[in-house]
Order: structure tokens, then sequence, then C-alpha cells
């Protein structure tokens, strides 16, 4: 069957039943249901999948078909039961077989009435799922306690609940030919730059796979490409106040159904640096709270990287800092020291991931007391390694977004590696050639280091300090909002 050929109901009822018992495979799917049922002297056959269904909804459709009287469908039937008989708010009718079956598969059930060369479909769903939680990597002192979930239907509801505004668009994708997964983006249609929105629906429309195995993040790659960038181009988020106030800056909000995380688009360097935290305390707080992080994430790229460069080339240092660098450099080299304990803390994030709450305690003591502190006392690892690493990881775990982090370790070790084999020159070059490759990095149009390059000293002014809301009256001008004001 094509992706888009077309298999029309005709007014033969058995010719019907028997196309959708054959494509639904009903003898095969214990949960693909088919009930036979007549009302009005007019047979009627319903399609749905049982895990979906809501048994008290189909009930009272039902009850309110059985007190039809028997010339209540002789003409004019598909409109009567739309419009008068069954009790119900999302319905809609179809006379597409393929888009019959579509729709079966993705909950909703449907009726066949004899004689008709329409059917009808009856949204009657109730999805699996979770109730809303508060997201573990964006936890807040202050703040809403609720989360996105799996169901796509429940996050577009949580956003809606916070932007009553007539121009909030939620735009309906279908993606996957046999997933045939759902994805929404969701934009203000009065602030956003269309064309923008244009470009992301065109790659989402153009999008030809069986379906998204990794939901959002299998998304992303086929809108966003660069492939061997390990920086986000996406921030994500699995908040719904995070979401709202980028739809008010003008940003556009991406969700897949069967992921609790969204995708906000376009993005910034400096976005992945924030934390809702920040804006949920004193302007003077969160900029305390800003730079706090802003010398952890930049120590956890920097510091490794410097202090094994000073430590080998001594020489470099004042005499102020002579004490830097270990006395006792242990039975291997520095680098391989500093590499094998790099390997070694992605190994632990890695035990941790799959390690059941109850036993996560037991590995950290394992890992920092038996295998840390044996280390040391045999020689493998000088003890400023361990200080300098711990400090390091630490403040990787301070960074708002998993996927910089991700990245920025990546160039930790990139930076190790450079300084090992060419020293201070090495290291420089490392990272400026870093700066250079997120300088002309850009995600949809919008270059990834602004507003440091090209510079806009207002707008960094605002990435680098939290301003008071108040005075927060315009928009990022690199959005290319309709409309650039707040007030």
């Amino acid at each position: 069957m094509g992706k888009n050929q077309q298999v029309f109901l005709s007014t033969n009822f058995s010719e019907n039943i028997e196309y959708l018992l054959k494509e639904l495979r009903t003898e095969e799917n214990f949960d693909v249901i088919h009930r036979k049922l007549e009302y009005a002297n007019k047979k009627f056959g319903l399609f749905f999948i049982d895990g979906f269904a809501k048994d008290d909804v189909m009930v009272e459709i039902m009850k309110e078909l059985s007190r039809l009287s028997t010339n209540a469908l002789y003409k004019e039937a598909i409109k009567k039961l739309v419009q008068q008989f069954i009790p119900h708010i999302e319905v809609e009718t179809t006379n597409d077989l393929e888009e019959i079956i579509s729709q079966v598969l993705s909950g909703q059930a449907v009726f066949i009435i004899e004689d008709c060369d329409e059917a009808i479909l009856v949204d009657i769903r109730e999805y699996p799922a979770r109730s809303p939680e508060e997201p573990d990597i964006e936890r807040v002192v202050r703040g809403p306690r609720d989360g996105f979930v799996e169901t796509i239907v429940f996050n577009v509801t949580l956003i809606r609940r916070r932007m009553r505004d007539r121009s909030l668009i939620m735009k309906h994708f279908t993606v996957g030919r046999r997933s045939k997964t759902d994805v929404v983006i969701a934009y203000l249609d009065s602030v956003v730059d269309i064309d923008l929105v244009n470009e992301i629906s065109k790659k989402i429309d153009e999008i030809n796979v069986d379906g998204l195995p990794m939901e959002e993040k299998s998304l992303e790659e086929f809108i966003f490409g660069r492939h061997y960038n390990p920086y986000p181009m996406v921030r994500y988020t699995e908040r719904a106040d995070t979401c709202g106030v980028h739809l008010r800056e003008g940003h556009i909000v991406i969700m897949v159904d069967g992921s609790p995380s969204a995708m906000i688009c376009p993005t910034t360097f400096w976005h992945h640096l924030q934390h809702a935290e920040e804006y949920r305390q004193k302007p003077v707080v969160g900029i305390f709270l800003r730079w706090v992080r802003f010398t952890a994430i930049f120590a956890s790229l920097f510091l490794l990287p410097l202090w094994f460069v000073l430590a080998e080339n001594p020489n470099l240092l004042p005499e102020s800092l002579k004490f830097i660098g270990p006395t006792e450099k242990g039975n291997i080299p520095l680098f391989w020291q500093f590499f094998l304990a790099e390997i070694g803390i992605e190994i632990l994030r890695m035990a941790a991931i799959h390690t059941p709450n109850a036993l996560a305690t037991a590995l950290g003591l394992v890992a920092a007391i038996l295998i840390g502190e044996v280390a040391i006392n045999v020689g493998l690892f000088a003890e400023e390694v361990i200080l300098y690493l711990a400090i390091a990881a630490m403040s990787t775990f301070a960074t708002p977004s998993y996927e910089l982090s991700l990245a920025n370790r990546i160039f930790r070790i990139v930076f190790l590696i450079a300084g090992a084999l060419l020293g201070i020159y090495g290291l420089i070059t490392a990272i400026v050639l870093w700066i250079v490759l997120l300088g002309t990095t850009k995600s949809l149009n919008v270059p990834y280091l602004w507003p440091l390059i090209p510079l806009n000293i207002k707008a960094l002014m605002d990435f680098l300090f939290r301003i008071p809301v108040p005075l927060k009256k315009k928009r990022p001008s690199a959005l290319n909002t309709q409309d650039n004001t707040k007030g």
C-alpha cells in the first residue's frame, strides 16, 4: 500500500467490514476488537483497541443507540448520528478506509454503518500515563512541581494551562510510516518568526522513515543534523513553565508523543547555562547563583587541562603559585592518571544509571572510598589528581543541561590531550579552535554564541546577569520576532 494511497468506503457494508477485518488482522490481534451491532434496523460494525477504550463512554454511547426507534436512521443516518444520537464531544466522519485504520490503531473507535459511505470516528481514548511529577534534573526550591509525562495530550494541556493566548498554535504532524508518531510544534503566531515555523514544518514533513526509535532525539537529528558537533542545538526541558517562558520570548517548542522531554529552539550556548531556580529568587540572589554556576561550568572545562599543563611545566608558574603540582606524581604519568580517572568517572556514571536506587549509595561508597583511597595508597594516582578531578566532576554535575555537560566533558579530554602533546601552546590552540567551532555554529540561523558573537552588549548583559522581570521589555533580537516588545 503506498504511503498516500486512499481506499474509500462504499455503500457495501460487508465489503467495508471485510477490508477492515483483513487490514486490522482482528483474528491475529487479541486487542483489536470488532463488535457486530444492530440499531434502528441497520447493521453497525464497531472497531477499537481494547487498551485505549474508555468502557463507561462506550457503554453510554451504546445505550443511547439502543433507544433509537426503528425508522430513526432511515434518511441521513450519518448526519443524525453525529449531530443528535452519539453523546460524545469528539466525533468526526471520514470516507477514507486507510485513515480509519490509522485512527483505530491510534486509539479511536470507528462505527461502520450499513448503506453508508462514511464512517464515524469517536475519540474514546484513555491513555496509560503516570501523574505529572517534578523532573529530577530540573528541581527548584520554589515553583511548580508538575512536569511533562510520556503522553503528548497531557503535555499540551500543561502548556495551555499557562498560556491562555489565542495566538498559541499547536500544530500536529504524524511521523513514521509504521510508528505514526504524533509530533506537535507549539508557538505564538503573533510573536514567532513565521519563516522559522515554516522551515521546521517543512523538515518534519520531509522525514521519510519507519519510526522515531528515540522519540525527540531522533527527530532532532532529522531536523538539525550536525551529527559530529557534540553541542546541543536544542534545549531539552520537562517543565511546562520553562516552555511557557520561551514561547513568550518567541521560541518554538517541539513535543513528541512517548517522551516527557520537549525541545526548545532555536537556542544558543547561553540558554543551556540557565536554570529556573535563578528566576525563583530575588535578582541579586539569582545573579549570585548564575555566576556560581558559570564558575562551575568553566571549571569543568578548563581546570584539569590547565592544572595539568602547569604541573608538567612548573617554569610557567610565578613564585606565589609554585605549590601547584604534586610532590609525588605516582607510578604512571600524570596524563594517563587523568585519562584513566576520566574513563573511571564515566564508568561510574553509567553504573549509577543502571543501579537500583537502594544500591546507589553503596556504589558511591565503593567508588569513592575503596577504589579512590586504594589507588592513592598503592601509588597509582597522586592525591592532587583525585582532588582536581573531583572538583571537575562536581562542576560537570552543576551544569543545568545534561547534553551540554557531556559535550563539555568531551572537550575537556580534547584540551587535556592537546596540553599533553604541545604544552601550553597546544592548550591555547585547542581553546581557540573550540571558540571558533562554537562561533561558527548556528542553530536555525541563530549564531550559537549570540550575543557574544556577534556582540550585542545589552542582550549579553541579560544572559550574564539575572535582570528583574519588570525591566525586561524586549525580546531577543536574534529570534527575529514579529513583536519585539513585552509590554
